[in-house]
Order: structure tokens, then sequence, then C-alpha cells
């Protein structure tokens, strides 16, 4: 009988066997690992630095390592904040790795000794593998054939007993980060050319007159990669044009660029690219705010460029939900 022969879910009295369950799982991850919310599983020192860490609350997706375990994950959640002991260091600095791992002596191919309650478990635990190389970012570098998840690496100093938050290198990944990309243009409607070069750095205008939108930032995003194009600008007026440009949503704006557009005896059209990452901050989650293009010019130069009925601009901006800290 090649089939597992009880598919997800017959009715009646078939019995299910855990191998399609996790099966289950692993399609519901879309074949990920890692956090489940962006927030999740965060590793703490302290309040008051000691000799352990905190893993806050959170649940998270774990593929199966083990032997005949393709196609197969675990959910794992952890309700109440998990106390775990770090050792203390000698004469040497040394780097331990916090992972979330799955301890199931009943998967084919693990030797994990059996719970004292096998009904209740636990077959989920926060472990940690002590003197690993510094530069280790994943469990699968040191412990390939585990089926965990890694939350963080703690660099500890020589001598060193208590562990400070500044020794905690966060490391989480999670199994399926939300994105949206909003894209929104605009083309040709000055009619009356608008002018960038006119207000000096450091004061911004909206550039050009109507590039601006009407952005809803998601409950969930935690940054946004931000990117303009300003196509098509028309450089008219017999004097070099320098400056800058940006993109501004709500209370954060992203990196300037600057333009160094010399005239050469007749008048030229320019297409300028602008933007960055910015961090979202928890405040701005789930609020709308205008999205706007602006530019400004430098300092003793009086040239300009326009956007006229032969300008086009565009906006797109990529909202990402990664790990962060809520207080971003």
């Amino acid at each position: 009988m090649p089939w597992d022969s009880v598919p997800w879910f017959t009715e009646g009295e078939a019995e299910h066997s855990s191998e399609v369950a996790r099966l289950l799982a692993y399609a519901a991850f879309a074949g990920a690992e890692g956090i489940i919310g962006n927030s999740d599983l965060q590793v703490k020192a302290l309040a008051t630095p000691g000799a352990s860490i905190q893993v806050m609350t959170g649940a998270c997706a774990v593929l199966n390592k083990a032997a005949g375990g393709r196609y197969q994950a675990y959910a794992a959640r952890l309700p109440t904040a998990d106390t775990v002991n770090i050792a203390a260091t000698g004469s040497s600095a040394r780097s331990d790795l916090i992972v979330a791992r799955i301890e199931n002596p009943y998967s084919y191919g693990e030797t994990w000794p059996q719970p004292s309650d096998p009904a209740n478990g636990p077959y989920v635990f926060t472990r940690v593998i002590s003197g690993v190389p510094k530069t280790t970012t994943r469990v699968k570098q040191v412990r390939p054939s585990d089926s965990a998840i890694t939350l963080a690496r703690i660099d500890i100093p020589a001598n060193t007993s208590s562990i400070t938050q500044g020794m905690i290198k966060d490391l989480r990944e999670m199994a399926n980060p939300r994105r949206r990309r909003v894209v929104r243009a605009l083309r040709g409607v000055w009619t009356t050319p608008d002018e960038v070069g006119n207000t000096k750095y450091p004061s911004w205008e909206e550039f050009p007159n109507g590039a601006r939108w009407d952005i809803e930032v998601p409950e969930w995003a935690t940054s946004a990669t931000i990117m303009a194009t300003w196509a098509g600008l028309d450089q008219r007026n017999s004097k070099d044009s320098y400056g800058r440009l940006r993109v501004a949503l709500g209370t954060v704006a992203t990196g300037e660029t600057r333009f160094n557009c010399d005239w050469v005896g007749s008048s030229q059209r320019f297409t300028l690219v602008g933007g960055g990452t910015v961090a979202i901050p928890s405040s701005m989650r789930g609020n709308v705010y205008d999205a706007v293009l602006e530019g400004c010019g430098e300092p003793g130069y009086t040239g300009v460029l326009e956007a006229d009925g032969g300008a086009t601009v565009f906006l797109d901006i990529e909202f990402v939900e990664d790990p962060t800290e809520d207080a971003i």
C-alpha cells in the first residue's frame, strides 16, 4: 500500500497519521518556518540582569528535520514567558545560540527520550546550544538535523555571569512575513510648469504639485521600501540646477537624492530616482498618511527643473513585516 491510506480529512472511524497532520501544517505555513507574529519569541535580558534570559510569548512553525520528515512541520506556541539559565563564562568569551526545538521521540529516526507524561509532554523546549562560533546565525550551521528555529545568539564576554540586552543578538525570522505593494502615478497634468529649486535646502516643498497620495499603512508593517521616479523634468532657464529630492510618508522621510543638472546650451529633460527603506513606528501602523514627493534647491544655485505636460512621476511603496521590537 504505497499511499498513507487515510488522507486529511476522512470521516467515520478513520485514524489519521501524525505525518498527514504535519503535512497539513506544512501546507498552512507554505513550507516555511520561523515565528508567526513579528514580535513573537523575543529573547530578552531580565529587568535586573542576571544569569538567565527570558523568551517572551509567541508562536512558531518548525520544519520536521527527522528522516522521512519531508513536507512536515510542527506548530508550537509559548503562552507564558520562558526563563532559561545561561552558564557563566570563565577566562574566555563564549557565544550561545538560543533555539526553539521540537524533541519528538516518536518521529522516525529521532532519538529523544520519552517524556514522563506522554499525553502532555513536553515535546517543545527553549534550548541553549553553548559554545558556538560567534559568526553563527542559524541552528543548521551547528546542528543541521535538529527540528528547531533560531531565536537569538548571546555573545558573552569573559568572566561574566549576568546577561545584558546588549549581549543578545536577535536572529528571529518570520515564517511568512506579510508584504503589500502600493504604486501610484501622475502624468502630464502640469499645464502651468511647476518648478523645483526656488525653495532652498533645508526647506522642502511638494514637487511637483499634486504628487501627493493618501496611503494606508498596514497594521503589521514594520518597514517600507519607497522608490520615487521623476521622469521627463525640463531644464529651461540657462542655469545649472542643483538640488535634492525625497519622499515623505507621515512622520518619516527617505534619505535625500541629490541632482546636479548642468546647463549645456539648450533645454534638456532629466529622469531622476530617489527613495530608500524607512522604519515604520508603531504609532503610524493602521493609519492613513499623505505620501508626498518633495524637492528643494541647493543654496548658491539659481537654476530650476520643472514638471510640465511632458513629465511623469511615479511612487512605489512596499510595506514589509519583519521581526521587530514593538518600541520602534
